[in-house]
């Protein structure tokens, strides 16, 4: 019945963009490449060229160590978590490891990528342009098979009868409209509900396109400016023609400029004298708006610049691998992992027998004898009610169940301990 009623609402939609196919196709006649056509129109504009004078895009953001270090992370974090499948029982919930998308999400998304790869491409993408797109592949009963992923800026979304359609450009140069059923879309904050903005090309262009010049310009002091800036000087009475000055600031320029040139002695002619002017890049605050900038892009990706390598500040997370592992999680990965689960539920798990979550009981782990005690407390200590049995603390350890260890401690009562023993 499903299938039938996702078949009738694509029906309508394809109805309804009937007007749109003109323009569509007048578009794709216009260019083979719209993602290319569009970067060369941005070009041509400077749209993307920030206040700091370079062009800020997912492409070269990724450049800026900050920007990688910060995507890294939390993509590498979330996509080494396990994605679990769980039904809905009588007493709670239990993991379903036979369902038929266990494999899909959980090793599998497709036979291009496995599902590490999938899902830091999920999160990089969300990262970096603020929506991340997937196509869901069905059977012919609609139910789902595979996840694809694609491109971001080769996806534009539009709303049409109450519902979404996303217009995909596919690399070969053709066009397809999928119903928002079959599409897997992970948005980030955004104006209206329908499409995350990107971090890149919002907030993310003037502290990123510091950076980038703050790079380049670092880059190019030590090629170009390795040997301190001075000027040459001549005895009184001593005058140099234009030609002569610029022969001797050639001459100079040639054998003292660069890194590879940096030590060579000096040679003068006619009594010249080189007077260093010393300027360092610390006088010149370089060092100083590179560190303010990392702070800035961590501040933007939500990462406490300790975890980038940025050290000379503190965390106000707590002290402890322990607490900054939980403020990680808390504050930074868990709005992305709810995105992701609420959008996998509510397009792959429509009968709501079953639903997915994270893992993420293996990054709030504390030190050794911090979660021995959490253990104890657990497993009954203090004569208190016991809340976990012994297997389940061992599979939390890795280690295989053992015998008699699926029981919960249950401590005596008064009226129990007062019982005189029967003969």
């Amino acid at each position: 019945m499903r299938f039938f009623n996702r078949k009738q609402n694509m029906e309508r939609l394809e109805a309804e963009l009937e007007n749109a196919k003109h323009d569509l196709q007048s578009i794709k006649n216009e260019t083979q490449n719209w993602s290319a056509g569009w970067e060369s129109l941005q070009d041509m504009f400077r749209a993307n060229v920030g206040p700091a004078g370079v062009r800020v895009d997912e492409t070269t953001a990724m450049r800026v160590s900050a920007v990688y270090a910060c995507v890294r992370l939390i993509a590498g974090a979330l996509g080494s978590l396990p994605l679990q499948i769980y039904r809905r029982t009588a007493e709670g919930r239990e993991k379903d490891v036979k369902h038929r998308l266990y494999r899909v999400l959980h090793m599998q998304p497709n036979p291009v990528v496995s599902a590490v790869v999938f899902w830091e491409t999920v999160v990089t993408h969300l990262l970096l342009a603020g929506n991340s797109y997937s196509l869901i592949g069905r059977t012919r009963g609609g139910e789902p098979t595979t996840l694809t992923l694609l491109k971001p800026s080769q996806v534009e979304v539009q709303e049409k009868g109450g519902r979404l359609i996303y217009l995909v450009l596919f690399d070969d140069g053709k066009w397809a409209a999928y119903d928002q059923d079959d599409i897997l879309h992970v948005a980030g904050v955004g104006w209206d509900g329908k499409k995350g903005i990107s971090v890149i090309r919002s907030v993310g262009q003037n502290s990123i396109g510091t950076a980038l010049a703050a790079d380049e310009y670092s880059g190019r002091f030590f090629s170009n400016d390795a040997t301190p800036r001075g000027y040459i000087k001549f005895p009184e009475g001593k005058k140099l023609n234009d030609e002569q000055a610029k022969i001797i600031r050639d001459y100079w320029f040639e054998k003292h400029q660069g890194l590879s040139n940096s030590h060579l002695p000096a040679v003068l002619p006619d009594g010249g004298e080189f007077k260093e002017i010393t300027i360092s890049a610390e006088d010149a605050q370089l060092i100083e708006t590179r560190r303010f900038q990392v702070n800035d892009i961590a501040r933007i990706f939500g990462v406490p610049p300790h975890m980038i390598g940025e050290t000379s500040g503190s965390t106000s997370w707590g002290t402890g691998i322990e607490q900054q592992s939980i403020g990680f999680v808390v504050y930074t990965l868990r709005p992305h992992l709810t995105r992701i689960e609420q959008e996998v539920n509510r397009k792959l798990f429509s009968a709501g027998t079953h639903y997915v979550e994270f893992n993420v009981s293996g990054l709030l782990r504390g030190d050794t004898k911090a979660r021995n005690e959490a253990y104890q407390i657990a497993l009954g200590g203090n004569q208190l009610p016991g809340y976990m049995t012994v297997n389940e603390i061992r599979k939390l350890e890795n280690l295989s169940p053992v015998a008699g260890g699926d029981d919960i401690y249950r401590p005596l009562t008064g009226a129990t301990n007062n019982e005189e023993p029967t003969a």
